[in-house]
């Protein structure tokens, strides 16, 4: 038998292995990638958030407005709020014991000192409350200052549902989408994540900013790493056991 015919059964297996191989290399590398990108994100976030909160970007910058170079920064606003165009969104709040709360954030146009709009996430409700006159001290009435982080517009997802502003339905946190729906103009392509309740009330609860967000890709770039290691583990083994059986038993040792 020559050594062609002896590794010929193998050259199917092998190259199969090889693309498998690469796919899996290729998926741990961008994982690092992702990696550093996120540690970027996060750096970014946090030299942001801190510190005093300064002043919104000026209406005139709006058209050519940048997530990158402006969310998360932390501003302070004063204006009135416009509660009659209050949109809640479906969302998901952290409860008691981690558990999850269904619920909505509310967005409320904020009308500035010039006429301009900026959409404020005021904070999260349940279910329960989501109509004004169930809860308390939920509408501060007359000028007030708001504090709270910058943030670009949510882009929805393949398991977004898609608004229906006719059903009062909101899935997105999106300055446009309630601008839309509600017949408003000059507003901000942005909209600000109020730190606390402007009028101290218990409802809305403030805050949802997410700083932390989540970094584990290099727990994912491992894995992906330790499949491949797997995968040329047992391909090397089975390469292995079929050269072994190719051999005719006279002429094993």
């Amino acid at each position: 038998m020559t050594a062609f015919s002896r590794w010929r059964p193998l050259l199917a297996p092998g190259l199969a292995t090889l693309l498998a191989l690469a796919i899996l290399l290729g998926l741990g590398a961008w994982q690092l990638q992702r990696k550093a990108w996120k540690e970027g994100i996060i750096a970014r976030i946090e030299a942001r958030a801190g510190g005093d909160p300064g002043a919104i970007p000026p209406e005139a910058s709006w058209p050519a407005w940048d997530p990158g170079a402006d969310e998360f920064r932390r501003v302070r606003v004063a204006g009135t709020f416009l509660h009659a165009d209050e949109t809640p969104v479906h969302g998901l709040a952290e409860g008691t014991h981690g558990a999850p709360v269904q619920g909505f954030f509310l967005l409320t146009p904020l009308r500035l000192a010039d006429g301009a709009l900026i959409v404020v996430n005021r904070g999260f409700v349940p279910t329960e409350l989501r109509d004004p006159a169930r809860r308390t001290g939920s509408r501060p009435e007359g000028v007030v200052t708001v504090t709270g982080l910058v943030r670009a517009p949510e882009t929805p997802t393949l398991f977004t549902p898609n608004d229906d502003p006719a059903r009062g339905s909101f899935f997105r946190r999106d300055p446009a989408a309630v601008a839309a729906a509600r017949g408003l103009s000059r507003v901000a392509p942005f909209y600000l994540v109020a730190e606390a309740n402007p009028d101290g009330g218990e409802w809305p609860h403030a805050g949802y900013a997410r700083l932390n967000l989540p970094n584990n890709h290099l727990q994912y770039a491992a894995t992906w790493f330790g499949i491949s290691a797997t995968l040329v583990g047992v391909f090397s083994v089975f390469a292995r056991r079929r050269l072994r059986d190719s051999v005719p038993e006279t002429s094993r040792p």
